[in-house]
């Protein structure tokens, strides 16, 4: 051992002693790192800043672009909220399906995409059933991993020991040799994180305390809402059709009041703003608030040929992504004080309907549209987003006094959501035809959720997690220092040393651990690059079958579970989750060890010596 792989070894240590305390940032650390190397001599200022050219690294940030354009567009909600529709209430369902469709997805696209894409969705869940994101972003991560274990092209280091074993003049593994192993150890994962999860989630953070804002379900229990929704389709033929809806006077007649509108454009349903000159048309859904509760519906719908439809949520809930709702107080000296709703044009104005006022803490019942309003009335408003956000720049009249917390799961650009699908299923199929490098699939991809409007340069900035990036960059060098000292080499030969007299079982249990110790500080491609010409020569030498052995290289380069940045399925989770180093220590290598031996065992059966 020279004095240069002692200082490298000593470098390592001490980041790794910063990474477990937290006092210091990672990425400060994994800069730290570089200047260190540099200053040393260890590498030159090339090699210690490769990572900054590395295509991975590229990669990584364009995915970071491309889930928040999907999640700007909305499909991250609606994968989101299939989810919470087939798990329910459930966080056990939840889990489960989440690992499930995420290791099912990365069999046969890239893991770190596949994450990357689920992130928001999971951030959205967890606020939806209240959650810390920490009980689901390690099982997302994890399941990402695993995914590696299931068909020989979901990861690099699967077709690295393939190609040593054609060197070898050897016959390569089937496409779904390895998919027996991955399917236990996904059976195991799952198992594993349903109990893992009430420690990952001990400690609350702050995306998780965003739950207790104010939400829609609060604004209708406050404003006695419930029962007063209704969606009405209007039939061709309807008296309808054509006017305006303030010549139908519907309010003063009817108690009703139209406050969304559904319309066919482009095969599908959009919401259209409803003003006082808004006219209807055939096939379109109103959304109706009824103040008036002697109205007898089914009366009203013959006479005006309408048919009503479903309404899943509570007083339009359902529709959150689409109708905003928040509350806004009459300012002193507003015109709006002592005239009606009606005299001030106040949907005409503003764009948004009233729905409730509250005065002096009571909620006010009957016709709205003809009460004076006063100073210090409080108004529920419904209508679009954008006209309600509108509203906070309006100083004169109302003061909008706070959003619910639907309105962070608001789709800026919902209407591109077919582009955005469009963009992605492209990435995937040019990065399944190998034709095309992946990192220059995603940037084609990113680039045209811009052409698309999926998303602009100022989001698609925002959306890069620059810590995850520096802290991999930073990382690298490690790899290469190691290579440059002698570090690997010593670690393999001691390896030969220590099993090459025992069973062939010892030897798969020494392989796994000197994997995935490996792993820790350099990339699972590159752990797969050095160590599966030593499992193949380690089998020749003890001379059994080189099949298990190249099979548990494989396997336990895809177990890189026990730290942030053994991975970067990993450090994509790390900020996200809010976790610490800590936390992949120990919830990584307790799993890490049941991987192990549940391989050791299976990988003889599956692979005869």
């Amino acid at each position: 051992m020279n004095n240069e792989l002692i200082w490298v070894l000593s470098l390592l240590a001490m980041a790794i002693a910063l990474f477990v305390s937290g006092k210091v940032r990672m990425d400060v650390v994994a800069l730290l790192v570089i200047i260190a190397f540099v200053l040393s001599g260890t590498l030159t200022l090339q090699e210690a800043t490769m990572g900054f050219s590395d295509a991975n690294v590229l990669l990584i940030a364009a995915l970071f672009v491309i889930g928040e354009g999907l999640v700007r567009t909305g499909v991250a909600l609606r994968m989101g909220d299939w989810l919470m529709k087939m798990a329910g209430s459930s966080e056990a369902k939840m889990l489960a399906l989440l690992m499930l469709t995420v290791a099912g997805l990365g069999a046969f696209m890239s893991s770190t995409g596949v994450v990357a894409i689920f992130i928001p969705v999971v951030m959205s869940v967890s606020a939806k059933m209240n959650r810390s994101p920490g009980r689901l972003m390690m099982p997302l991560s994890f399941a990402g991993l695993i995914s590696g274990m299931l068909t020989l092209v979901a990861t690099a280091p699967n077709l690295v020991i393939n190609s040593e074993l054609v060197r070898e003049g050897l016959a390569g593994f089937g496409f779904f040799d390895v998919t027996p192993i991955g399917l236990v150890a996904l059976l195991l994962g799952i198992g594993y994180m349903l109990v893992a999860r009430f420690w990952l989630g001990a400690a609350e953070n702050k995306q998780a305390r965003k739950g207790q804002e104010r939400t829609f379900r609060d604004l209708i229990r406050d404003y006695r809402l419930s029962g007063r929704a209704r969606r009405l389709a209007v039939h061709p033929g309807s008296p309808l059709i054509g006017e305006p809806l303030d010549d139908l006077r519907l309010r003063e007649r009817y108690g009703i009041n139209v406050v969304g509108l559904e319309r066919w454009r482009k095969f599908r349903r959009v919401m259209v703003p409803v003003t006082g000159m808004t006219q209807f048309r055939a096939r379109d859904v109103l959304l109706i608030d009824m103040s008036a509760a002697d109205i007898d519906i089914r009366e009203f719908c013959s006479e005006y040929r309408l048919e009503p439809m479903i309404l899943r949520g509570e007083y339009f809930s359902d529709r959150a992504q689409d109708v905003g709702m928040a509350e806004v107080l009459i300012f002193p000296d507003s015109e709006l004080q002592g005239k009606t709703l009606r005299e001030s044009s106040f949907r005409t104005r503003y764009g948004v309907s009233v729905i409730g006022i509250r005065r002096r803490g009571e909620v006010l019942e009957g016709l709205l549209s003809d009460l004076p309003l006063e100073l210090g009335d409080c108004l529920l408003v419904i209508g679009d987003w954008k006209k309600i956000t509108q509203l906070q720049l309006q100083k004169r009249d109302v003061l909008l006094l706070s959003l619910p917390a639907e309105v962070k799961d608001v789709a800026p650009a919902s209407s591109q959501a077919p582009h955005a699908i469009f963009c992605l299923a492209l990435m995937v199929a040019m990065m399944l035809t190998k034709e095309i490098p992946n990192p220059i699939a995603a940037l084609i991809a990113c680039l045209l959720m811009g052409k698309f409007r999926c998303i602009d340069m100022e989001s698609a900035y925002r959306a890069i997690h620059w810590p995850s990036i520096i802290l991999i960059v930073g990382m690298m060098p490690f790899a290469l220092a190691l290579q440059k000292t002698g570090g690997i080499t010593l670690i393999v030969d001691g390896l030969m040393d220590l099993a090459g007299g025992y069973t062939p079982h010892v030897m798969l249990t020494c392989l796994f651990v000197l994997c995935a110790t490996i792993g820790l500080f350099i990339s699972n491609t590159a752990t797969a690059v050095l160590m599966a010409p030593v499992g193949v020569a380690a089998a020749h030498q003890m001379g059994v079958s080189p099949y298990p052995f190249a099979m548990i290289v494989a396997v336990a380069a895809s177990s890189a579970f026990m730290t942030p940045v053994s991975s970067p399925v990993n450090t994509l989770v790390l900020g996200p989750g809010g976790y610490r180093f800590s936390d992949f220590v120990k919830t990584g290598v307790p799993f890490t060890l049941l991987i192990m031996v549940v391989s050791v065992l299976l990988v003889p059966l599956l692979f005869p010596f």
